[in-house]
């Protein structure tokens, strides 16, 4: 235990030291073979405010880890077979050039990429793939205010519920920091399952009671009373509707602009290595 505690004290004098000292060699703290771990590896392992017991543990337990893992390496390396540790290195290698060349590519697409994209050619894209758009659950149109039931307004809210002109909706909107909960935008899609999230009355064995065009009711429970209005409700398997889907037409065609981009960097990167004379294929 005191050894952990002194290495503790030792990563605290480490991340406070004065910055214009001389550097000096490394300091290690444990060693599997040839391998060691140092100080600095551990630096920032601990997370402010940690008790000095969990720091022990959090510290020991890492080290412990590192040592475990780098023995466990040490004897695959002695006991796999030489054909079967050739196919890894080969796997290693691919898995090495695949990751360098995809953060390379990436970094040059999100500098060039065009990420506006307008109302036209979200609707063009839309138009031209409407028939892949269809819902998988039914989509939902409706507004719900849950209060208290002794609220001393609720004559009053509920009549500017029901009507809802914009002056009702801003006055309720006023009044909003009485409600336990609501939600006031009726004129957008949701799917089904935000609706069994948002009004936990309503559930897959009872929505045909509670879910259906033009419904308007209340429901008390215990301590609360809501209020539902039911717009509109589009059923499963239907033809998706544009301004559902616009968020996800938009990184579509951003996506595309992305995969369109990177075949170009890639052919150009090739055609360059040609003309440099970088690149030849021996006939």
């Amino acid at each position: 235990m005191k050894y952990w505690i002194q290495i503790l004290l030792l990563l605290l004098l480490v991340s406070s030291c004065d910055y214009f000292k001389a550097p000096r060699e490394p300091k290690a703290i444990a060693r599997v073979g040839k391998s060691y771990l140092y100080e600095s590896d551990i630096l920032n392992l601990v997370p402010k405010g940690t008790s000095e017991q969990d720091s022990i543990a959090i510290v020991k337990s890492f080290i412990d880890r590192w040592a475990t893992q780098k023995l466990l390496f040490e004897a695959a390396e002695k006991n796999i077979g030489k054909d079967q540790l050739d196919e890894f290195n080969v796997l290693i290698e691919q898995y090495k050039v695949d990751l360098y060349t995809k953060a390379y590519l990436e970094n040059l697409v999100i500098r060039q990429v065009d990420t506006l994209v307008t109302e036209d050619q979200i609707v063009d894209y839309y138009n031209n793939n409407k028939q892949y758009f269809k819902n998988s659950s039914e989509l939902v149109k409706l507004r719900y205010i849950n209060l208290v039931k002794e609220n001393p307004k609720f004559a009053k809210i509920k009549s500017k519920f029901s009507s809802f002109t914009k002056k009702d909706k801003k006055e309720l909107e006023q009044m909003a920091v009485q409600f336990k909960s609501y939600a006031f935008n009726d004129s957008i899609w949701v799917d089904i399952n935000q609706v069994y999230e948002k009004i936990p009355f309503i559930n897959l064995e009872n929505k045909q009671k509670y879910v259906s065009s033009g419904m308007n009711f209340q429901y008390p429970d215990s301590t609360t009373i809501w209020l539902v209005k039911i717009n509109n409700v589009l059923p499963k398997d239907s033809a998706t509707p544009l301004e559902f889907l616009k968020p996800t037409i938009k990184q579509i065609i951003i996506n595309n602009r992305k995969l369109e981009l990177i075949n170009t960097l890639e052919k150009e990167i090739t055609n360059d290595a040609i003309k440099d004379n970088k690149y030849e294929i021996y006939k």
